[in-house]
């Protein structure tokens, strides 16, 4: 049985969550646009941060679900590599794969610091 105490919680972090799995998702495409471009080996460090940028937002949305106590420094977490993935994708301004995904990941890094305080 949900208490009202739970569902306050859930709603107190639901645009968090919602962030964090919206730039997982531009992070996972973005992933996979980047390995079918020509040159897979300049987007190295994009890749990578993609693929760590979306467990960790896939991570926070779980630990603010189920209200965990560790939440707000998780979501400290998730918006540092959420701003360090950004950075990284605005530097190809000629693919709009990351652009998109630079913008979702600047969302979610804004909704995690405000999150956690």
């Amino acid at each position: 049985m949900t208490t009202t105490n739970q569902i306050l919680q859930n709603e107190k972090y639901q645009s968090c969550i919602d962030a964090c799995f919206d730039c997982a998702e531009s992070c996972e495409y973005c992933t996979t646009c980047c390995l079918r471009e020509q040159d897979v080996k300049m987007l190295t460090r994009c890749i990578q941060l993609n693929r760590d940028c979306a467990t960790i937002c896939v991570t926070a949305a779980a630990f603010m679900s189920r209200d965990s106590e560790y939440a707000k420094q998780i979501c400290n977490l998730c918006a540092d590599i959420c701003e360090a993935c950004a950075q990284e994708c605005e530097k190809h301004t000629n693919m709009d794969h990351c652009q998109k995904c630079a913008q979702a990941c600047r969302r979610c890094a804004d909704e995690c610091r405000r999150m956690s305080g």
